[in-house]
């Protein structure tokens, strides 16, 4: 089966983080052989089967993160791509920091429960019953924009801070964040990655990173990328690249039409760059980046 007639499964899964006392909306993407229909998760489109039976074994897993304030499914047009590719692909809304539910934005709870909210849904992946047989042992990735950046640099052995406006009491001070030994690699995409500004932040990160960082980008500058470089352990395993005329966003699955305006800057890029055509070479080279790390780990039980 070619890679366009692949088709895609989808699968809710019931997560609760009862740290947060909150429910996190997720889904697993997955290829399958069952016909595909649009459906809509809230404004955005996505062509699968629902509850479909998985095609496939060893499916490597890959965790999306997505930004501040922002949904997973404005990564839908790469978790398609993986999943048609052989990957199992895990989506989950930060409530607290999402679209529907943002009323944790700038805190320090927020910055603490991102990471403890893709060791949750990791766990809950492998558990499910009807997908989990069929995902790898051989280790998960991690794909983060924006602030989901941060969130993967977090579990994968990152040691943040969080800023002076964001606690209580006006002082930074070290967050308490889950490491999961489990993840082999990490995708960064217009990385926001203040909280690793403190020296040391970074070292225990020791895993293949691919950064790409916007040219045009206005809220994740420069300086965001050199603290990853400067940081790691190993800056030799960052493959990093700054995409030229790209902005913050321009990272992101086009958005439907009738979000697609001015007034929404998420839906908007610099001018003369095409999104869509950008997400095809960018979903190519994940796809090749994670394939590779996956493929470099031994096949032992986690």
């Amino acid at each position: 089966m070619s890679h366009q007639e692949a088709r895609i499964g989808c699968r809710a899964l019931d997560v609760v983080d009862a740290v947060q006392g909150a429910r996190l909306p997720s889904w697993l993407i997955y290829p399958t052989r069952e016909p595909d229909r649009l459906v809509q998760f809230g404004p955005y489109p996505f062509s699968a089967a629902i509850d479909a039976e998985v095609e496939g074994h060893d499916l490597p897993l890959v965790v999306i993160s997505h930004g501040y304030n922002g949904s997973p499914w404005t990564h839908r047009g790469t978790a398609a791509h993986l999943a048609r590719s052989g990957f199992t692909v895990a989506l989950v809304e930060h409530t607290g920091n999402s679209r529907s539910d943002s009323r944790l934005a700038a805190t320090v709870a927020n910055l603490e429960n991102r990471p403890r909210h893709l060791h949750l849904v990791i766990n809950a992946a492998l558990e499910n019953a009807h997908v989990g047989p069929h995902i790898s042992t051989a280790g998960i990735s991690i794909i983060g924009h924006s602030i989901g950046a941060y969130t993967a640099l977090a579990i994968a052995g990152g040691k943040p801070w969080a800023t002076a406006h964001e606690t209580p009491d006006g002082k930074a001070r070290p967050l308490t964040v889950v490491y999961d030994t489990r993840i082999i690699a990490l995708v960064l995409l217009a990385p926001a990655t203040i909280w690793f500004l403190p020296e040391g932040s970074l070292r225990d990160v020791d895993v293949p990173i691919f950064m790409r960082t916007g040219e045009l980008d206005d809220i994740t500058a420069a300086p965001n990328a050199n603290i990853v470089l400067r940081g790691v352990r190993n800056d030799a395993c960052v493959d990093h690249h700054v995409v030229r005329g790209a902005g913050h966003f321009s990272f992101q699955s086009p958005f439907p039409p009738a979000m697609t305006r001015p007034g929404f800057p998420p839906s908007q890029d610099p001018p003369g760059f095409d999104r869509g055509g950008f997400e095809s070479i960018l979903n190519a080279e994940i796809e090749s980046f994670l394939r590779a790390a996956w493929l470099r780990q031994p096949r032992t039980a986690l």
